[in-house]
């Protein structure tokens, strides 16, 4: 049984005719492509990137990832990827979730682990604070939301909404 992550971000991919092989499939490397995309959409939602990991002064390499294929994408497919937070604070680990957009069947299941290295090369055994502040602020702001009224009183109790490409 796989964990349910704590953040989760859906990102629409529309498969590309230079993804798919001469059997008119998409070919199973480009997987970890829409991987990525889900999972840089995931980091800008929890407002730390890559951009400013690098700018804290840390890399963050993937050291995992395992990929299980149940049904082939095609060329013009529009795929939903879930990419869903589960572990931060001594490493980096995202759940992923493959569907087609529209009839929502599941067509792959992945992970990646990742883990923080500084720009020198020195592998750390705890995430950076930087990191595990800004998840934890996302955490706070997600709770909340959560635990604001349905229908709010006026326009001022209306919360901005989060959208993700």
């Amino acid at each position: 049984m796989r964990a349910k992550g704590v953040l989760s971000v859906d990102t629409d991919v529309l498969v590309p005719f230079f993804d798919v092989d001469s059997m008119d499939v998409v070919w199973h490397g480009h997987y970890v492509k829409y991987l990525e995309i889900a999972r840089c959409a995931l980091l800008d939602d929890i407002g730390h990137n890559y951009t400013q990991m690098k700018a804290a002064g840390y890399v963050w390499p993937v050291i995992d990832i395992q990929l299980r294929y149940v049904r082939a994408a095609r060329f013009g497919q529009r795929l939903n990827v879930r990419a869903e937070l589960i572990e931060w604070r001594n490493r980096l680990k995202v759940h992923y979730l493959i569907s087609d957009a529209q009839t929502g069947e599941r067509m792959t299941r992945a992970s990646t682990i990742q883990v923080a290295v500084t720009t020198a090369g020195e592998l750390q055994l705890l995430s950076p604070q930087v990191f595990t502040d800004a998840v934890e602020q996302r955490l706070a702001r997600l709770t909340t939301a959560q635990t604001l009224p349905a229908s709010p009183a006026s326009a001022e109790d209306l919360q901005p909404m989060i959208v993700c490409p």
